[in-house]
């Protein structure tokens, strides 16, 4: 099954094994979506889990033998440069995809900078940054070459988007939640913004690129195809990328 993560109303694909997720759903009137209060939960922390409280609600609560997220405005697709839902990948489609690789996820991104200058300037301190990298050396002590080299580069897979077997997929849940409710305790949130706060939805994001590094799985990258985002923004994006890895690449 695809989950698709939400937290409000909105207009849905008609594919065959998509269904939302309504997250945050303990903090809101509910929809008529699945919602992420039931069962197992973290429904309550989703201003500052983002939709991994709907990737925890699925490790918890489904069996399915393949498992997704994806996003209300975010699928996998076949072009960056479109917003119909007849580009989106179906079930069985992004399924083929897994006889020759381990995981499909989205494009990889070019940073300007290192993917630790990335983070600084986009929602973190360097004393959360020690924190997390201190709960990785303690949970995860042989992940932690794979932090110092994911963060010493410019790329990387975003948007906690995946698909792929479900004990593969609740494998990585066990593993990244170790971490965060490990690092949990140990942050004060209110010296940042209220976009900042959004912070373990930020830093899973790196860490599953760290988890697909050490476990040297065979990756299938794909457009993102974004219901929202107007064309002219998706090209500014599109020049972005390549402007940023020219950058880091002549600042090196």
């Amino acid at each position: 099954m695809i989950y698709i993560i939400t937290h409000k109303r909105v207009k849905l694909p008609k594919l065959d094994k998509y269904l939302p997720l309504q997250v945050g759903s303990s903090l809101h009137e509910h929809l008529d979506y699945l919602t992420d209060d039931t069962g197992d939960n973290i429904s309550e922390k989703n201003p500052n889990y983002c939709e991994l409280t709907g990737l925890y609600w699925i490790w918890k609560n489904t069996k399915d033998d393949y498992k997704g997220l994806v996003h209300y405005r975010r699928y996998f697709g076949k072009s960056d440069f479109s917003s119909s839902f007849e580009q989106i990948y179906s079930y069985d489609e992004l399924k083929g995809f897994l006889q020759d690789h381990d995981l499909v996820t989205s494009y990889v991104a070019n940073f300007k900078q290192n993917a630790h200058d990335e983070i600084m300037i986009h929602c973190c301190t360097e004393e959360i940054f020690g924190k997390l990298r201190a709960s990785v050396a303690k949970c995860s002590p042989e992940y932690l070459s794979d932090f110092d080299k994911f963060f010493n580069q410019n790329k990387a897979v975003l948007f906690n988007m995946m698909f792929c077997r479900g004990d593969l997929f609740d494998e990585y849940c066990q593993w990244l939640f170790t971490i965060l409710f490990n690092l949990e305790p140990q942050v004060d949130l209110s010296s940042l913004n209220a976009y900042q706060q959004r912070l373990y939805g930020f830093l899973s994001e790196r860490l599953l690129n760290i988890w697909i590094s050490h476990k040297e799985l065979k990756v299938k990258h794909l457009p993102i195809v974004n219901t929202e985002m107007p064309m002219k923004e998706k090209i500014t994006n599109y020049r972005r990328q390549i402007t940023n890895q020219i950058f880091y690449t002549l600042k090196k």
